[in-house]
């Protein structure tokens, strides 16, 4: 459903846009999939259940919605809002002469590559996000923990992330404290793993001479993001190291030639690498199997300037944990994910240094207060929370 009202926050009026995004195919909720007020250059994302919150300033024209596979919807927010169901059409897939001739996905990503430059901000930039981290035992929710945050990112011809920085606005944290619980899980980094894992602008990481060495490339059946058409391409590793490599999806916009969607899956094969590669310390006695990781980076290209820029960032860890003395393992899941919900003006963009930065070996956990008021949000945008998340919420802090 999507629903328009108003929220007073402070002196100002807030319209507050909530609803429900779907396939039109089946009717099945639809995550992740980014929803927008361009004139207020204000976002978010869905949550697993396909449900949203946008918050703007004042009653948008329209707002626009887009997902892979899925043609882009603008929806006009008139006066009679109450009751209605996004509907997102699958896109058809189009093969068309420039797919079929691109026949060396290497040197498409070669030359997607050389023009980061062209397509990625040259000037330093301030975005408002919203960070949201939990465990789950099961499908038990152990810990969960949310912050509004500032990330600073510097141009995008400097493909390095070291002077990238994040500090936390806000936020608010709650753990089990039942006895059986007695695995706390922590991810290091925290609010700082989006900027590790820019694929564009982290070279590190994958989009370099050396590590794509390591692996074979394919092409895979186009796609589309939103109206765009795709190339899809694919990366295998075939080379054996020290550490794990991935199982990678790249997305690149024929047209322009930019990454719009970089998917990984962490090669678990070898259970001694996985493990080094995703743990930092365990209790003694403890063993640890790691089963998935996988992350998911989306950018977004602005109307303004015609530039990219980092939009959403998913990162699952799945894993089992046993003492050495009990016979049955438990699962783990621990999810992050961040998405930008505004980007700060250029006159008012700034550095964040020293103190106020948010180190990359510290944890969120440590640094966030407990949940307590009900309007701790306020104006800020978030990513709605699940209803499986609000019952969890609900039932933490009754045990504490």
């Amino acid at each position: 459903m999507l629903c328009l009202s108003v929220l007073a926050y402070g002196q100002e009026e807030l319209t507050v846009l909530t609803g429900r995004v779907v396939s039109s195919q089946n009717g099945k909720a639809l995550a992740h999939v980014s929803v927008s007020a361009p004139e207020e250059k204000l976002s978010t994302v869905t949550n697993d259940d396909g449900e949203f919150m946008l918050k703007v300033p004042k009653r948008p024209s329209h707002i626009t919605i887009s997902h892979l596979g899925y043609y882009t919807q603008h929806v006009s927010i008139g006066s009679k809002t109450e009751g209605l169901k996004v509907r997102m059409v699958p896109s058809a897939i189009v093969l068309d002469d420039v797919v079929v001739s691109a026949n060396d996905p290497l040197e498409v990503v070669r030359a997607a590559i050389r023009k980061i430059p062209e397509n990625y901000q040259l000037t330093p930039s301030l975005m408002h996000c919203f960070y949201r981290e939990t465990a789950q035992k099961g499908k038990r929710f152990i810990a969960i923990s949310e912050a509004v945050t500032d990330m600073y990112k510097t141009a995008y011809d400097w493909r390095s992330v070291t002077n990238d920085a994040v500090s936390i606005v806000r936020g608010r944290r709650l753990l089990s404290t039942k006895a059986k619980d007695t695995l706390g899980v922590k991810l290091m980094g925290g609010p700082v793993i989006p900027i590790m894992l820019d694929a564009v602008k982290n070279a590190e990481l994958l989009l370099n001479e050396e590590e794509l060495s390591l692996y074979t490339l394919s092409s895979e059946t186009p796609e589309r993001i939103g109206d765009r058409p795709q190339y899809v391409i694919s990366l295998r590793p075939h080379y054996l190291l020290q550490r794990p490599l991935f199982h990678a999806r790249l997305y690149i916009d024929q047209q322009t030639l930019t990454f719009t969607r970089v998917v990984l899956d962490l090669d678990v094969a070898d259970r001694d690498k996985a493990t080094n590669y995703m743990l930092v310390r365990k209790p003694v006695g403890l063993r640890f199997n790691p089963l998935s990781l996988t992350t998911i980076v989306n950018y977004s290209t602005s109307d303004d300037d015609n530039l990219t820029r980092i939009s959403y960032v998913r990162n699952e860890l799945r894993f089992k944990c046993d003492w050495k003395r009990r016979l049955f393992a438990s699962a783990y899941t621990v999810v992050s994910e961040m998405v930008v919900t505004e980007q700060v003006p250029a006159e008012s963009v700034h550095r964040i240094r020293g103190r106020d930065s948010f180190g990359p070996r510290d944890y969120f956990y440590d640094e966030a207060d407990f949940f307590d008021d009900p309007d701790f949000w306020g104006a800020y945008n978030i990513i709605e929370p699940t209803e499986s998340l609000e019952h969890a919420i609900g039932k933490l802090k009754k045990d504490r």
